[in-house]
């Protein structure tokens, strides 16, 4: 567990495509821009053009098909709150439920201790070396949301504003 967490705090920043496959069997791809802790940004391809922003303490959901404000919540009750916090430890952490190896990829089980009916993510990783290949969210209705990840690109360097609800929100002209 030691090498898993040492990769996940040493992803300040990461780039990657992703594929998406939702609990309803759809699926949708785009790029996702790490920038540890605290942010994430999921852009999906067109047709689709929905957002979701992981923002300091707040996750925020883009509807592109509507003219209302994004949807949003605590990253605290959100799985993704255990991969993008400022220090990860695996090993001593109450968060992984279960861990063990399926066809040569490592997989952990991780929710949140103390509310654990906020869901799961199931976190895979290839073997030597170590990189994040997918994960598996199961919300806190049992839904599930699979994504997985082409190779990150680390080590880039992104604008603040690329992370900022407001800012986007803005350059949107979304009204509140």
């Amino acid at each position: 567990m030691a090498d898993l967490s040492a990769y996940l705090n040493s992803l300040t920043t990461a780039e990657a495509r992703f594929v998406q496959t939702n609990a309803d069997g759809s699926t949708a791809t785009g790029r996702l821009i790490l920038q540890r802790p605290y942010r994430a940004r999921f852009e999906y391809d067109p047709p689709d053009q929905n957002l979701v922003l992981a923002s300091g303490r707040m996750v925020a959901i883009f509807d592109a098909k509507s003219n209302q404000p994004p949807e949003q919540y605590p990253l605290a009750r959100t799985p993704l709150n255990l991969i993008l916090g400022p220090k990860i430890d695996l090993g001593s952490s109450a968060m992984v439920a279960s861990h063990g190896e399926v066809a040569g990829m490592t997989h952990v089980l991780a929710q949140d201790p103390k509310h654990p009916d906020y869901g799961t993510i199931e976190l895979v990783f290839s073997p030597a070396p170590v990189a994040l290949t997918q994960w598996i969210i199961t919300d806190d209705m049992g839904g599930q949301t699979e994504v997985t990840l082409s190779p990150m690109l680390t080590g880039g360097t992104y604008p603040n504003s690329l992370f900022s609800i407001e800012a986007e929100t803005n350059r949107r002209g979304v009204q509140n």
